[in-house]
């Protein structure tokens, strides 16, 4: 049995990938259309065959698009999600601890106030 992926170290792949406008462009497109060639997602976005390609070797390093043979010798790239999720993982667990440290504060501010109201609290039917 494969050992689990490094949720941290895969995140920070996929986070860094992610942080380029044009390597978010190239996602979108193949989202919206599908597999493509470097060739095709230069007809659809305003960058060069070459620079499509090098942005599409970043993302298949981070495992977020697999490159698969083509018709004529033609790669073309598919989106892979796994990479993705694991990183949603990662800011869900994140967003529990902070859920957590937010519903303490509350908890503590509210407790705070029903034991010292001020006059302002008093007006606003606070006890």
């Amino acid at each position: 049995m494969p050992a689990p992926p490094d949720i941290e170290g895969v995140a920070e792949e996929v986070f860094a990938a992610l942080a380029d406008g044009t390597r978010r462009q190239i996602l979108a497109a193949l989202a919206a259309e599908g597999p493509a060639t470097a060739t095709d997602l230069a007809t659809r976005l305003p960058i060069t065959r070459q620079a499509i390609a090098k942005h599409l070797a970043l993302l298949a390093e981070a495992g977020l698009v697999a490159a698969e043979p083509g018709e004529r010798r033609r790669v073309r790239y598919r989106l892979r999600s796994a990479p993705m999720q694991v990183a949603q993982q990662f800011l869900a667990v994140l967003a529990r601890d902070w859920d957590r440290q937010l519903d303490a504060l509350k908890d503590h501010l509210d407790a705070a106030i029903a034991a010292h109201p001020t006059p302002m609290d008093t007006r606003k039917g606070r006890p």
